[in-house]
C-alpha cells in the first residue's frame, strides 16, 4: 500500500515548479524509519538477551533507553550543522556511522559495548530523520509540503506499530543478534540510497541567510504550537506501543499471533489515514485536517481511561487504541508541514526540535505506562489523555493570535 499511493502521489509541486519524484519520496520515508525500527525491532528479543548478556531487565532497557537519547541529541547536532553546512554532507556522516555502529551492536560481547554501540547509533540515525524532514522543507511548501510530509508518515509514521510486530516473528529464528542483523542491513540501504537519490537542497546562498530568520521563527506560536502537537501526540502512540505487550498479552489473554494481527489492524488503520489526508490536503486546509486528527486521538484515548478504570468489557480498550491511532494519520504530517512552514530558513534547526521534542517524550513515556504494574491499563490510559490533551492546547495556542485578532 505504501510504496504504491507514494509512487501514485508523486506529483507533489515543489518550489521550483518541478515535482518531488517517488524514489526521492521513498527515500526519504525510509530515512525517518530507520530509527523507529531500531527503537521497537528488538523489543520482542529483551528475555533472550537477558539470559545471553547475563543481565536483568533494567539493564537490557538501557539499550533502549540509550538509543532515545541518543536519537533526540542527534537531531539538536544534525539539524543545525545542515542549515550552516548543507544537508547532504551531514546526511552521509550520520549514514556511515550508523552502519558503522549497528556493526558494533550485532557483534557486541558485553552489556556495555552494547549500550555504547545503541547510543552512537540513536546519535547516527538522527540524521535520517531530522534531515529527512528538512529536505522536504527545503523543497516544498503549503499544501504540497503537507502531502509529502503524510507520505512520508505512511512508512515512518507506521514503523514504531510494525516493527514490534516483525521483530517478534525474526527474534526466535534470528535471535536478538540476527534481529539486529536486520537493522545493519537497513541501515546499509539507507547509505546506498542517500548516495544515489538524495542532492543537496539548501544551497550556499540559503545557508547565509539561515542565521537571520533562525531565531524569530523557532521562536513563533505557530511552530512552538505545532510541534507540541506534533510531539505529544506522538506519545499517545508511544504510550499504546510501550503498553501493548501486557495490554493485549496479560489483560486480555490473546497469544503471540493475535497480537500480531491487532498490531496489523492498528498499522494498516494508520497508513489508511495518512493516505486519506495526502489525497484531501488540496481541499481541506492542513490546519483542519490537524484538528479532526488530534479530536480523533483525544476520544479515543479518552475512551481507553474510562473502559480502563471502569472494568468495562476489554475488547473496547482494542477498539479505543484504534481510534487513537488511526487518527493520528491525520495528524502527524500535517503537524510536522505546519512546524516547519512557521520556521523559514531554518528547516534543519526546526526539524531537531520537532525530533528532539517526539523522542526526549518517548523516552519519558515509555517507562511511565508500567507503573501500576501489569494488571492494569490505568497508568497508559492516563498518559495517552494527559498526552492527547496537550497536544490539542499545543494546537489551539498554535493559531491563538489568529483567533483573536
Amino acid at each position: 500500500m505504501s510504496t504504491g499511493t507514494i509512487a501514485q502521489s508523486s506529483a507533489v509541486r515543489v518550489r521550483s515548479g518541478e515535482a518531488i519524484g517517488a524514489a526521492l519520496l521513498l527515500v526519504l520515508a525510509l530515512l525517518s524509519a530507520v530509527a523507529p525500527f531500531a527503537t521497537d525491532l528488538y523489543l520482542p528479543a529483551f528475555p533472550q538477551m537477558a539470559v545471553d548478556l547475563a543481565a536483568d531487565a533494567t539493564g537490557i532497557q538501557l539499550t533502549l533507553t540509550g538509543f532515545l537519547v541518543g536519537v533526540a541529541a542527534g537531531q539538536l547536532v544534525f539539524g543545525p550543522l545542515s542549515d550552516r553546512f548543507g544537508r547532504r554532507g551531514p546526511l552521509l556522516v550520520g549514514a556511515v556511522a550508523l552502519v558503522v555502529s549497528s556493526a558494533v551492536a550485532v557483534l557486541a560481547p558485553t552489556l556495555p559495548v552494547l549500550i555504547a554501540a545503541r547510543v552512537v547509533q540513536g546519535l547516527a540515525g538522527a540524521a535520517g530523520m531530522v534531515l529527512g524532514r528538512a529536505i522536504i522543507a527545503d523543497l516544498a511548501e503549503g499544501a504540497a509540503a503537507a502531502r509529502a510530509f503524510s507520505l512520508m508518515m505512511i512508512v515512518g509514521g507506521v514503523a514504531p506499530v510494525v516493527a514490534p510486530l516483525v521483530g517478534g516473528f525474526l527474534s526466535e529464528p534470528l535471535g536478538w543478534r540476527g534481529v539486529l542483523g536486520v537493522v545493519l542491513g537497513i541501515s546499509v540501504l539507507m547509505l546506498i540510497a542517500v548516495v544515489l537519490v538524495v542532492r543537496e537542497t539548501h544551497p550556499r546562498a540559503a545557508r547565509a541567510r539561515s542565521g537571520t530568520r533562525q531565531a524569530a521563527g523557532l521562536r513563533s506560536r505557530a511552530f512552538l504550537g505545532h510541534a507540541l502537537a506534533f510531539a505529544f501526540a506522538f506519545s499517545v502512540m508511544m504510550a499504546y506501543i510501550s503498553a501493548s505487550p501486557f495490554l493485549y498479552q496479560t489483560m486480555m489473554g490473546l497469544d503471540e499471533v493475535q497480537y500480531g494481527l491487532l498490531f496489523g489492524l492498528n498499522a494498516l488503520a494508520l497508513m489508511a489515514t495518512s493516505a486519506l489526508s495526502a489525497k484531501l490536503v488540496d481541499r481541506v486546509p492542513a490546519r483542519r485536517l490537524l484538528a479532526w486528527g488530534l479530536g480523533g486521538s483525544l476520544a479515543g484515548s479518552a475512551a481507553f481511561l474510562v473502559v480502563a478504570v471502569t472494568g468495562a468489557p476489554l475488547w473496547l480498550l482494542a477498539a479505543s487504541v484504534f481510534v487513537a491511532v488511526a487518527s493520528l494519520g491525520f495528524v502527524l504530517g500535517n503537524a510536522t508541514a505546519l512546524a516547519q512552514a512557521a520556521a523559514p530558513g531554518a528547516a534543519g534547526s526546526a526539524s531537531a526540535v520537532i525530533g528532539a521534542l517526539q523522542f526526549g517524550l518517548a523516552a519519558v513515556v515509555s517507562p511511565l505506562v508500567s507503573i501500576g504494574g501489569e494488571a492494569t491499563a490505568v497508568p497508559c490510559g492516563i498518559v495517552m489523555l494527559v498526552s492527547a490533551l496537550i497536544a490539542v492546547a499545543a494546537w489551539a495556542f498554535a493559531d491563538g493570535k489568529k483567533r483573536t485578532s
